[in-house]
């Protein structure tokens, strides 16, 4: 089984993976999976924050993430990167991964595109390197790595995993947040060349498909396959 939710921001939207809130757990092994679609909660090493993660390494089955804007970037990059199902993976516990930009990973013979990032709308408020980095964006080297890994994909996978959404998707939502070159890239690289099933996205609070292939999640867990 996989499912895929929104944002987690542990421990303030953890809850909802609870056994309470999610009872389809107690069904499940660390062969199936939960993926979150960014700003996960990798913030400042704390103990609370050690604590959600190992609660999360308990729990019966594997959680993925993509990372959102609010990570902690630098803490994020001491993590050697490992292959993992055909893609670079950070192993944050033995059962809590963390998806790359740019990768594409197989799994249940489905095929995942996954690109974390995304800009914070409340920066100018923020401290860089301590509660905002400029690596909420990708680097060129991890545009190109995207653009590399899905051509060897014929530019064809079955489902997509982001944090933020391309610039015609964000026109759904609303014109509060900003359009900047990641939105860009989903709009006139990723949508405009891949053919996939579906496009799974976090950031923008709200629980909505806004239409039949772009569904955005937060407090929703969404079953997949």
């Amino acid at each position: 089984m996989i499912y895929v939710t929104g944002d987690t921001h542990i421990p303030i939207d953890i809850s909802k993976l609870s056994s309470r809130s999610f009872p389809q757990q107690k069904d499940m092994t660390k062969n199936d999976y939960v993926i979150i679609c960014g700003d996960f909660g990798i913030w400042d090493n704390s103990k609370e924050e050690q604590y959600w993660l190992d609660w999360l390494n308990d729990k019966p089955f594997t959680t993925l993430f993509v990372d959102g804007n609010h990570e902690n970037f630098d803490i994020l990059s001491k993590i050697p990167s490992v292959d993992w199902n055909g893609g670079k993976v950070r192993f944050i516990r033995d059962s809590v991964i963390h998806f790359m930009r740019g990768e594409i990973y197989t799994l249940e013979n489905k095929t995942f595109f996954t690109m974390g990032g995304a800009s914070s709308v409340d920066r100018w408020s923020r401290i860089e390197n301590k509660s905002w980095w400029a690596e909420e964006l990708p680097s060129d080297d991890e545009y190109n790595n995207a653009i590399d890994n899905l051509t060897a994909h014929d530019w064809n996978v079955d489902y997509i995993i982001t944090h933020c959404c391309a610039d015609s998707t964000l026109a759904l939502i609303s014109d509060y947040f900003e359009h900047d070159k990641l939105t860009n890239f989903f709009e006139h690289i990723i949508k405009a060349q891949c053919s996939y099933h579906k496009w799974f996205f976090g950031h923008y609070h709200i629980d909505k498909d806004l239409n039949n292939k772009h569904i955005c999640l937060y407090k929703k867990i969404k079953k997949i396959i």
